[in-house]
């Protein structure tokens, strides 16, 4: 259960950037998440990331929900762009129910945080229970 729900967060994670004008920076970023899965906190995770000029010109498409469920059928994602913000929600049904919210805050062109949360069910049953928060700062230009 908690490996799927591990797989959950890394899925909504591995996303691409929302479009607006200079909401985000082109160059190395490092995100900071922190989860709670199933009501137990998860120790902080931070990794690097390159977002090139092209995912900072698309923001929406960058951070934008990425569904890639077995048996199970996604909707087409509600996004929603609105100043310095960019909320999303994905509802998938079939063999795992998937309910998954996204919002992103753009404060600065080198910081942002986000809250992302999902339920997967099974049955109607509940199996899994996810928010993640994130926050995420430029570090400096992408390694060649």
């Amino acid at each position: 259960m908690t490996r799927l729900a591990t797989a959950l967060v890394g899925l909504l994670l591995t996303t691409t950037a929302a479009g607006a004008e200079n909401l985000i920076e082109a160059g190395e970023w490092r995100v900071t998440s922190t989860a709670v899965i199933n009501g137990a906190a998860q120790p902080p995770q931070s990794k690097s990331r390159c977002i090139t000029p092209q995912q900072a010109e698309n923001v929406a498409a960058t951070f934008g929900p990425v569904s890639g469920t077995v048996n199970s059928d996604c909707a087409t994602p509600a996004v929603e762009a609105a100043g310095k913000t960019l909320k999303w929600r994905l509802q998938c049904r079939g063999q795992l129910d998937i309910d998954a919210t996204g919002e992103f805050t753009f404060d600065s062109p080198r910081h942002y945080t986000a809250a992302i949360t999902s339920q997967g069910k099974m049955a109607g049953a509940l199996i899994s229970d996810v928010k993640t928060d994130i926050e995420a700062e430029r570090v400096g230009d992408c390694a060649q």
